[in-house]
């Protein structure tokens, strides 16, 4: 069955695979590889540094509420395209900072670029093209990321110790602009991400008739999507606040310069092993009813940061972050279309992913000025402990009522 999803679905979910995997270079872990770097050079501290990466990412939050919803109005080729030329343009924008202004500035283009767009678009394409499936077409998509984060970190640190950083994201920037237009073309020319739900309406499946389709107005009035959001943006701000200040992290603990480098392979494979089996999960269960389950990973991997300081110890926190993140890739984006619809999915997932873009700008300016003020690495983890701890109980408290609107059928 597997083999034959990806076989009659291949370009779509090949699309998926490469755009996840590019949206690492908007992601915090990979900013985060820069991050001394850009301190010295530009001579600022971790709190400035976090203040500025706040802000730039609470803008490009903003922004993609409104460029998100726009892939429910273009061809999937065209608003492709457009998204890989603005990755393009900030990671070669960004190699030319030269102060703070600038550097604000270059962060909210690799964030809107990288991390909003490219992943919009990859979990917005496959969560409406698919419905029996989707569960594991998210999670076959999401390895993408997992393997930049596997092998990214190890990389760019290596890369580091030889070549200018500046010249670093000017490759990549020809990268991005060599391979992916290109790339993109040639998988999505003829798709059409209405094309499965159209087909499975002239099929007469009452499984997508049957379920309402909510606009981003309507699930704004619905008490269900505040319940969620707690648990939802737990992963995003407690992981970015983290890898964003990796520095202080593995000097406080003593584990190594490399260590949160290293431990990022155990993190993206326990993350590609999780996806895989949420992917399956899902399809047989829903993402509503193991939703509940999101965090606990997360909350036991703060446990281990607050306590233990063993170096080995970073592996294990840093593995139980990957399950959390293996199962927040596909229940968020399935869990949306589940309760609320696919008509306006692409509307409602700018909206969400717009919300977690804003978590990661609130953790690195939240976890900036607590370092700044003093707090150690501890009292951070059982801060978020405690967070995480209440998020999950909210959920506990209204899964029953995670459930979709039904229709009647005119058929």
């Amino acid at each position: 069955m597997i083999i034959n999803i990806i076989r009659s679905n291949f370009k779509i979910i090949i699309f998926g695979f490469v755009f996840t995997f590019f949206s690492c270079f908007g992601q915090s872990f990979f900013i985060g590889l820069f991050n001394s770097n850009i301190r010295e050079e530009l001579n600022i501290s971790h709190g400035e540094f976090g203040t500025i990466y706040g802000i730039a990412t609470l803008c490009s939050s903003l922004t993609l509420i409104w460029l998100g919803k726009k892939i429910d109005d273009l061809k999937l080729v065209n608003y492709s395209f457009l998204v890989v030329i603005f990755l393009t343009f900030a990671a070669l924008f960004f190699s030319f900072v030269n102060g703070i202004i600038f550097l604000a500035i270059g962060i909210f283009f690799l964030r809107l670029s990288g991390q909003g767009l490219m992943t919009h678009t990859a979990s917005t394409a496959i969560a409406r093209y698919f419905d029996q499936s989707r569960g594991k077409a998210l999670s076959y998509i999401w390895v993408g990321m997992s393997l930049g984060e596997f092998l990214l970190p190890v990389i760019i640190v290596y890369f580091l110790t030889f070549i200018y950083w500046r010249n670093l994201w000017q490759g990549l920037a020809v990268i991005i602009l060599l391979f992916l237009p290109v790339f993109t073309y040639l998988t999505t020319k003829n798709v059409n991400i209405f094309s499965k739900e159209n087909e499975n309406r002239n099929h007469k499946n009452n499984n997508i008739d049957s379920i309402k389709s909510w606009s981003r107005k309507e699930i704004l009035k619905d008490l269900r999507f505040y319940s969620v959001l707690p648990a939802m943006l737990a992963c995003s701000f407690i992981i970015t606040g983290i890898v964003i200040n990796q520095t202080f992290v593995v000097e406080s603990k003593d584990w190594g310069k490399f260590a949160i480098a290293k431990s990022f392979m155990i993190y993206s494979m326990l993350t590609v092993v999780t996806l895989f089996l949420s992917g399956f999960l899902v399809d047989k269960f829903t993402s509503r009813k193991i939703f509940p389950l999101l965090n606990i990973p997360l909350l036991l991997s703060l446990t281990v940061l607050a306590i233990f300081n063993h170096p080995y110890s970073a592996f294990v926190f840093m593995g139980l972050m990957g399950v959390t993140n293996g199962l927040s890739n596909v229940l968020v984006s399935s869990f949306w279309a589940e309760i609320y619809g696919v008509n306006y999915l692409g509307s409602i997932k700018a909206l969400t992913a717009s919300l977690m873009v804003f978590s990661t700008a609130l953790a690195t300016a939240v976890f900036g000025v607590l370092i700044d003020l003093g707090y150690s690495i501890e009292n951070i983890a059982f801060l978020c402990a405690i967070y995480t701890f209440i998020s999950i109980f909210i959920v506990i408290i209204f899964q029953k009522s995670y459930k979709p609107t039904l229709i009647k059928n005119k058929s």
